[in-house]
């Protein structure tokens, strides 16, 4: 299977993101999915001739955790995002959700912004835990490394410096209140339908 860019050009015009700032990010996300094909056909070429017990092999292979992660992350993350924002149904099981786990939406809001504002280049992601039933801000530094196993990406908010610098230079916490305008709660809301469906077996 060959992974195909999605197109994200409706979002071009979002207020707090200039365009140069959009297409340059579309641009990194690109090469992530064409550097995950690369990698996959590379892969399968040294299967098939015998040279996956090589160093070579085995570095490619961890490499295709940071391309592949860093290509679906950028998706979910351009995919819970739309011009004027979606606003979150007060009445929706996920609305319940965080006021159940946080205790008041706005706990739930704080402590997400304080994930994203953490020192160091990352994610901050509301995850689900469908063993536990319970929701969790998380940080997730390198794109590979240090993911909920099990759980399942709600919301996704890039803090990487190429996400924000060209529009907010070292103002992260002004990038973060720009994305809080563009959330499309509709699709995060989804997600989380999505998420509590699952059956989940050991």
């Amino acid at each position: 299977m060959v992974y195909e860019p999605l197109n994200f050009d409706r979002l071009l015009g979002t207020k707090g993101f200039s365009d140069q700032l959009l297409k340059n990010h579309f641009a990194l996300y690109q090469g992530y999915v064409t550097n995950t094909n690369k990698l996959v056909d590379l892969l399968s070429t040294f299967v098939k001739e015998g040279k996956s017990g090589t160093p070579e092999y085995a570095e490619l292979k961890r490499r295709l955790g940071w391309e592949f992660n860093g290509m679906r992350l950028h998706e979910y993350y351009f995919g819970n995002m739309t011009k004027g924002g979606a606003e979150l149904d007060r009445n929706s099981k996920l609305f319940k959700k965080i006021l159940e786990d946080f205790g008041t939406y706005e706990n739930w809001e704080n402590d997400f912004k304080a994930v994203g504002k953490m020192r160091g280049i990352g994610w901050a992601i509301l995850y689900y835990d469908p063993v536990a039933g319970r929701l969790f801000n998380f940080w997730i530094n390198e794109h590979d490394v240090g993911h909920l196993s099990g759980a399942n990406p709600i919301l996704i908010m890039d803090v990487f410096e190429h996400a924000y610098m060209i529009d907010y230079g070292l103002k992260r916490a002004d990038y973060i209140e720009a994305f809080f305008e563009a959330i499309d709660w509709k699709v995060v809301a989804n997600r989380f339908s999505e998420a509590t469906a699952k059956v989940i077996k050991y």
